[in-house]
């Protein structure tokens, strides 16, 4: 996988037309339900199998995710927990 944002195209594999009305005519991905061009980025049945397609039309396939370290001392003070839960949970005090 590339470090590059990729728009989801009609013509992946995991791409699927919700009301099926996706065809293809001279090479072009077409959409029978509005009979235009299909435009992933603003259609609403644009769906996909494996989950990753993001709100602005981009794959999450080819999406790098972001790691963040967060240090104990930048978290703040523990939090007393009252008897009940502490019970429950097996500690006073969480942080």
């Amino acid at each position: 996988m590339t470090n590059e944002t990729r728009l989801c195209q009609p013509k992946c594999e995991a791409f699927r037309c919700a009301k099926k009305a996706l065809t293809y005519r001279q090479g072009k991905a077409w959409c029978r339900y509005a009979d235009d061009v299909c435009d992933v980025k603003s259609c609403k049945f644009a769906q996909c199998v494996r989950g990753k397609l993001l709100p602005n039309g981009v794959c999450g396939l080819y999406v790098k995710q972001r790691t963040v370290s967060i240090r104990l001392s930048d978290i703040g003070e523990p939090v007393k927990v009252p008897g009940k839960l502490a019970r429950k949970l097996g500690e006073r005090e969480l942080f």
